[in-house]
């Protein structure tokens, strides 16, 4: 992995990244950082995260691309809106703000990224916006195909924390002050990531900072009871229904214990535009563990003159 990129080792707050605020859906303001130029590119990041998931791959991308890195209402430096999670932090709402923030910059054609969560909203944000996004490129998806397998034994092992996260005090507990925060964080950050090397000390400490102000956990767990019904449902849908019809690739890492590489199995049913690659080694955090193969697979989905 390469050390000497620009901004890799830069604090989320430096004003180097192209800070800007917009408008999501219903009167939402909306953080998002900006940088380069050329066909535009969205950038959408998982739990636990925010725009700052892609710290090592927007400098890899800038050259090429109008590279947009959003924080998800509820996520980062976005507003915090004090709704139930089935009002106000559904799959819906995060692609209903998306396409507000696209609507309010002008943007006609997109690529979209996403990993984790941000892998589930550019799925709704392809079927609602059939037009507008033109390709996908996805990291270690959730999507339709997993299944009821989500729910065996050895998975469920693995996922304790989506359901701790529907407890309306949960938040309290993870946030009761920063070290707290940082314990909880931690975990994820050492049992999620394969290439140990890839979490810096002073990068993983900003995130910490970022997920310790007043607010901030609930705002980013609130997704978690909005989606807890919505798995068995979608497993129950006739797969032609959910279909992507865009270009979409596919990154999905081998050694990623929530999500393992066995449940890509099905993926062609949902995405028959799909190219799928594995990758070896590689955990979770595809963004931050494997930045060249992501860049890689978000260029090749841009349009090509």
């Amino acid at each position: 992995m390469r050390t000497n990129d620009p901004l890799i080792d830069v604090h989320p707050t430096d004003s180097r990244w192209g800070h800007n605020f917009g408008p999501g859906d219903d009167g939402i303001r909306l953080h998002y950082v900006r940088r380069g130029r050329g066909p535009s590119v969205v950038l959408l990041h998982g739990w636990p995260g925010f725009w700052y998931d892609w710290r090592r791959v927007i400098p890899r991308l800038d050259e090429k691309a109008d590279v947009i890195a959003p924080d998800f209402r509820g996520f980062g430096d976005s507003d915090k809106p004090k709704l139930t999670p089935e009002e106000g932090y559904t799959p819906e709402a995060f692609a209903n703000d998306i396409i507000a923030l696209l609507d309010h910059l002008g943007i006609r054609e997109v690529v979209v990224a996403g990993h984790d969560l941000g892998a589930t909203v550019a799925q709704f944000l392809a079927r609602k916006e059939r037009k507008r996004i033109k390709a996908l490129a996805l990291f270690n998806p959730s999507y339709p195909g997993i299944g009821m397998r989500r729910f065996e034994p050895s998975a469920q092992r693995e996922s304790w924390y989506q359901h701790f996260h529907c407890l309306p005090w949960s938040d309290q507990l993870i946030g009761y002050n920063r070290d707290t925060v940082d314990l909880y964080l931690r975990h994820f950050y050492d049992h999620w990531v394969a290439r140990k090397e890839a979490v810096r000390p002073k990068e993983f400490e900003a995130i910490v900072d970022v997920f310790s102000r007043e607010g901030a956990v609930r705002g980013s767990i609130n997704h978690y009871a909005a989606r807890a019904a919505a798995h068995i449902k979608e497993s129950e849908v006739d797969p032609k229904v959910l279909r992507i019809a865009q270009p979409t690739i596919i990154l999905w890492a081998d050694a990623d214990p929530v999500r393992p590489s066995r449940w890509a199995d099905r993926l062609q049913e949902y995405f028959p535009s799909m190219t799928l690659r594995i990758l070896k080694g590689v955990g979770h955090f595809v963004p931050l563990e494997a930045p060249d193969d992501t860049a890689e697979s978000i260029r090749a989905a841009l349009p090509h003159e």
